[in-house]
């Protein structure tokens, strides 16, 4: 999980530090959310994502500036980098959890939202093959639940041959094709 955490970690960063203004009132394919707004939606995740794996006590401080999130992008994967970050249970988000689960939510996180934002604002977004298969593996997991509360929409069909990206995207309710 670690590598693809990685990898979605620079691609999301990647995205982030190349949003300029101009851009922060444009939709996203969150529908509830801008771009200015799904970055401090993010920005707010990771950085709990970072004291979650450090296994500090959570606050409510978080950025918002593109560049900002981009670097707690950064800050968070370095911090799930250490090998007790994944023992035991955490602080995240709603609460208590196993570190590792909120690895995983960091992954999804990171590579949905990481490809939301990149959509919005027209860049390229993705990561290797082994990536793609640790995120719908991820994605397939958190789904139902994701589904039940909000997070994700319904599932969206695509080809047989959809890459592994591609079928998490469309598992959280993303259309992979979906263009501003």
């Amino acid at each position: 999980m670690q590598t693809a955490m990685q990898e979605f970690a620079t691609a999301f960063a990647h995205t982030a530090a190349a949003i300029r203004d101009d851009q922060l009132g444009h939709r996203t394919p969150c529908q509830s959310f801008t771009v200015a707004e799904l970055l401090g939606h993010v920005g707010q995740v990771l950085a709990s994502s970072e004291r979650a794996a450090r296994k500090q006590p959570q606050s409510a401080a978080a950025p918002a500036a593109p560049a900002e999130v981009a670097e707690t992008a950064r800050r968070a994967v370095a911090a799930w980098a250490e090998p007790t970050a994944y023992q035991g249970t955490t602080e995240f988000g709603p609460g208590e959890m196993p570190a590792d689960f909120a690895a995983a939510v960091t992954l999804q996180e990171l590579a949905l939202h990481g490809w939301d934002l990149a959509r919005a604002t027209g860049q390229p977004f993705g990561a290797g093959e082994n990536a793609s298969k640790a995120v719908l593996a991820v994605v397939e997991q958190l789904a139902e639940a994701a589904r039940a509360n909000g997070g994700y929409g319904p599932p969206v069909a695509v080809p047989a041959g959809a890459s592994a990206f591609d079928r998490a995207l469309a598992a959280s309710g993303r259309n992979p094709g979906w263009d501003a």
